[in-house]
């Protein structure tokens, strides 16, 4: 069936309630369905580098499926229970995914950010009580290795860490040279609770089907971490339950075992993991992984249209910084077998939407999703109306409701009014959303919605639109960042009294961190000065701000705290006036207003310039704007 809106999703929905559709249990039941149905054909493709015609590795459906059997026989050899947690802080590569499924099917998996400082690994490693951890053996021009050794030497219940070499994946002379020019840990003595094993030698020595009783029933599959910017992540759980609604509503809505999906995301993040590789999984559908770093890679934006031609792509799936990045090249290939791109983490500004759009004649379809939900909630649908700048329908199965706290109580809001938006789907593990009980409380409207933090509006046509968020943090790229790192760094400077964080507007990444500061009574100290005490004292290098603000007072509530709003209509005003005359374009923004149904609006005057010639800066980024009456 067709997913054009939402008649179809309600006619999915009448056709039997969801506890009642034959589906698999496990993970490893799905993927060996899979396996069955589609043995020779392909599951998964990684190349190193991002050159159209570089050497390439691919694993078929019985493949990959042996290998994960593999996998998991042997973190069951190392001591993995079904309850204990299997890490890993990797790059994309074929033993990144191998690890993700085996790691689920012998315990819980934990991926990690390989970006993140090694206190942050080591927090996310202590919280989830990892044993094991895979990662990679030193290599040239990455410290991943590294920074997970000394992340392991502050966790001391990891006992085995296993070692990935992507040099296997070169091809003489380089294959020659790194042995040679290959980075040490220093003091790895210091880590000596742990054993250090060669992940495939160890995989070798498994049998290619399990060892071990599959799970019998729906459990905690995955730990996925939220953040990461504080000394204390948050960690979502997923059951497999969650995991197979994501990969049924991929296969049902639109993939087949025809299709070649390009992901050059990270295997970290749900978006890769549970919406493309579980569709995957539930569909056979044949999945492109370009570079360890995915879009980060070297090459992989110049490259790009050119590997949609060589693996007959039919969909992509990216993020607005991408897309941003994307337009800087020209189709330079044939594209004519992609069918839809597929767009989240962030919201996409209209006229890169239509820049895209007009130069590659590929749709964007924006969907909705968020890892304490496993992931999907909502999409334009890929057949149906698309409203631009809404993310589209709920999923089947998937109920949305808008909700608004009062006096007496919580109260479900009408047609475009705003409030926050809370979900109820089998990706909402409802009263365990997160590791620790404490983090769940007040988590959830009626004991099953589960509270976003984002705030939002339902139209009369059952389109979701976000609006803002009730929660402060600032999503880069789509990666979050919580603003209290930044503040509680400031504070730490004896010249600061109040400090307030935000993300301010930016072109590329939707938004950046910046900073405002109210300073001590009679301190001086400059804001270049209190820029580089955050290069310090800021240890995540994402979280560190691009602009900081000295405000004689910063605004405040009634109780004394910062009141950011009237700081992002600041960042606003500042970063649209400086693109407009760094574009030469005499429009001004002289007010922000906070709309009902917009969120915040950046109302300008003329001064003869045109719409268009607005729209063309202006275009790039998120916040909508409008003439001043």
């Amino acid at each position: 069936m067709a997913f054009a809106g939402i008649a179809d999703r309600n006619a999915i929905e009448n056709e039997m309630p969801w506890e009642q559709r034959d589906l698999p249990q496990t993970l490893y039941a799905l993927l060996s369905n899979t396996a069955q149905k589609f043995p020779d054909h392909r599951a998964a493709s990684y190349q190193i580098f991002s050159g159209a015609g570089d050497k390439a590795e691919t694993l078929t459906w019985k493949a990959l499926r042996g290998q994960v059997a593999q996998a998991a026989n042997l973190f069951r050899s190392l001591g993995i229970g079904e309850s204990d947690v299997v890490a890993y802080v990797l790059p994309n590569c074929n033993e990144t995914l191998v690890t993700m499924l085996g790691g689920a099917v012998a315990g819980i998996v934990n991926p990690i950010n390989p970006l993140l400082e090694p206190e942050q690994i080591a927090a996310i490693l202590r919280e989830t009580k990892a044993k094991v951890v895979v990662t990679l053996k030193p290599f040239p021009k990455t410290d991943v290795a590294q920074k997970v050794a000394e992340a392991v030497r502050h966790a001391p219940q990891v006992n085995k860490v296993l070692e990935v070499d992507l040099n296997r994946y070169l091809t003489p002379p380089k294959s020659w040279i790194v042995p040679l020019i290959r980075p040490k840990i220093e003091n790895k003595e210091l880590v000596a609770h742990a054993d250090y094993l060669s992940f495939n030698k160890e995989m070798a020595k498994q049998p290619t089907e399990l060892s071990f009783a599959d799970s019998e029933s729906d459990r905690v599959a995955c730990y996925f971490h939220t953040g990461g910017t504080t000394g204390m992540p948050k960690v979502a759980q997923h059951k497999y339950s969650g995991l197979i609604y994501n990969g049924w509503l991929g296969h049902r809505l639109l993939f087949t075992e025809n299709d070649n999906i390009m992901c050059p995301l990270p295997l970290f993040h749900v978006f890769a993991c549970h919406v493309i590789v579980m569709a995957a999984v539930a569909s056979g559908a044949h999945v492109v992984f370009p570079t360890p770093q995915g879009y980060r890679g070297d090459g992989v934006f110049d490259n790009f249209w050119k590997l949609i031609e060589r693996w007959k792509i039919s969909f992509i799936i990216t993020v607005p910084t991408a897309v941003s990045a994307l337009m800087q090249r020209p189709v330079d290939a044939d594209i004519s077998s992609v069918k839809t791109a597929f767009s989240g983490s962030a919201p996409m500004p209209m006229e890169l939407f239509k820049r895209f759009e007009a130069t590659s004649g590929v749709t964007i379809v924006e969907g909705y999703g968020l890892t304490e939900a496993t992931c999907l909630v909502s999409c334009n649908p890929p057949e149906g109306e698309k409203k631009v700048g809404s993310v589209g329908v709920p999923f089947p199965y998937t109920e949305v409701k808008i909700i608004t706290a009062t006096e007496d109580g919580p109260r479900e809001c009408g047609v475009d009014e705003v409030g926050e938006i809370c979900v109820s789907n089998p990706g909402v593990f409802a009263g365990n959303t997160y590791t620790e009980t404490a983090k769940n409380r007040d988590l959830y409207h009626h004991d099953r919605f589960l509270r976003t933090g984002d705030l939002g509006r339902i139209d009369a046509d059952g389109y979701l639109w976000i609006t803002g968020r009730a929660k402060d943090l600032i999503i880069r790229g789509g990666h979050n960042i919580d603003p209290a790192e930044i503040e509680e760094a400031l504070l730490g400077h004896e010249a600061v009294a109040f400090a307030g964080a935000i993300g301010q507007p930016d072109a590329h990444s939707g938004e950046v961190p910046c900073a405002f500061v109210e300073l001590v009574d009679g301190a001086s100290v400059t804001e270049a000065e209190l820029m580089e005490y955050c290069k310090v004292h800021v240890h995540e290098r994402a979280a560190r701000p691009k602009h900081l603000t000295i405000l004689p007072e910063l605004p405040k509530t009634a109780v004394g705290k910062v009141f950011k709003p009237d700081l992002r209509k600041h960042a606003i005003t500042r970063i649209y006036n400086g693109a407009l005359e760094e574009a030469g374009v005499a429009a001004r923004v002289v007010s922000v207003i906070d709309d009902k149904k917009r969120g915040l609006v950046a109302q300008l005057d003329a001064n003869g310039a045109s719409e268009q010639d607005v729209g063309k800066v202006l275009g790039d980024y998120t916040r909508p704007w409008e003439w001043a009456s």
